[in-house]
């Protein structure tokens, strides 16, 4: 072997060496010692990265939680209470327990409500379809029925029924991550309470179109007639802009709302029929009573305008 490889390779040892020595000096110098609660806290988290918490992930969360002074504001909507629990523990610090919520979808219009007016030939996202256009039916609010909620989520706690073309959610699997409302780009996709026996009341449309176009863009489009509004004795609905809403934290269940809405816009998740049917009864009897009530005060009336434009009646004796 040549002297000049030989002193090659001794050069080469040599800086090897001394990087070494240099990138030791520099990582103990300037290494910043993880705090060992981190990883208590990533064993914690369920792990799923879904990014329902505000974060960027399980460990972006992790870190937000090392560094709060405060731990009320933070949740974790995939592991809930339970996980929230384990980290109060790990912290030392109290945590806000919180419902749990489940995704809705403000949309009803199914095939059968909404007619087709055109047909799309373009990319299967909903993105790319809203922003070309409202989509293959005249409502301009309601869903465009491509899947990207359902390609989103990553617990399989939703599908497209191909009866309706509508999302529909599995409750037993959604995790209330919003990586769903995230996707929707008609934002028909909202995260709600699960609710005191999984029952919930929501209006299920967005359209905000006066009601007459509302109706002829879909059979089942709130008109915003505010019936429901004039139902409600808590305060609980509201209607702007030709549409209804419903506050679910004053919402106490008693559906009113549902039967009084004449376009069926109004869902009652996981309502017992026998409920529904039973508040139809009361009102049809209460319908009736209003009907002949005013019969009878028609009726009245007019006998009053009878008696009023008859001319009276003189006896012969008093001629």
């Amino acid at each position: 072997m040549s002297d000049v490889v030989i002193y090659t390779l001794l050069v080469l040892v040599t800086l090897g060496i001394i990087a070494a020595v240099i990138l030791f000096w520099v990582s103990r110098r300037f290494s910043v010692e993880e705090d060992p609660r981190r990883e208590q806290l990533m064993d914690a988290l369920p792990n799923t990265n879904c990014g329902g918490c505000g974060f960027p992930g399980c460990g972006g969360f992790a870190n937000a939680l090392l560094q709060a002074d405060d731990l009320k504001p933070y949740h974790c909507p995939v592991g809930g209470n339970e996980v929230m629990k384990e980290v109060s523990k790990i912290l030392g610090k109290e945590v806000e327990e919180k419902d749990p919520f489940v995704a809705i979808v403000r949309c009803t219009g199914s095939f059968e409500s909404r007619k087709q007016t055109n047909v799309y030939d373009g990319a299967a996202n909903c993105t790319i379809a809203s922003e070309l256009y409202s989509g293959d039916h005249g409502c301009a609010y309601g869903c465009v029925g491509l899947g990207e909620c359902v390609d989103a989520c990553d617990f399989d706690a939703m599908y497209m029924d191909k009866q309706t073309g509508l999302p529909v959610i599995i409750e037993d699997k959604c995790t209330a991550c919003n990586a769903c409302v995230t996707a929707c780009p008609k934002d028909i996709i909202e995260l709600w309470p699960v609710g005191r026996k999984h029952q919930r009341i929501y209006v299920a449309c967005k359209n905000e179109e006066k009601s007459g176009v509302a109706r002829q863009e879909c059979a089942v489009a709130c008109t915003g007639c505010a019936k429901c509004f004039d139902e409600c004795t808590y305060d609980a609905i509201v209607v702007e802009n030709n549409l209804a809403t419903i506050d679910f934290e004053k919402c106490t269940l008693c559906a009113k709302c549902v039967i009084v809405c004449d376009s069926r816009s109004i869902e009652a998740d996981n309502v017992p029929e026998k409920s529904l049917t039973k508040l139809m009864d009361i009102r049809a009897k209460k319908l009736e009573r209003e009907k002949a009530k005013r019969l009878e005060e028609k009726n009245s009336n007019n006998e009053q305008i009878k008696s009023v434009s008859e001319p009276p009646k003189i006896s012969r004796d008093a001629i």
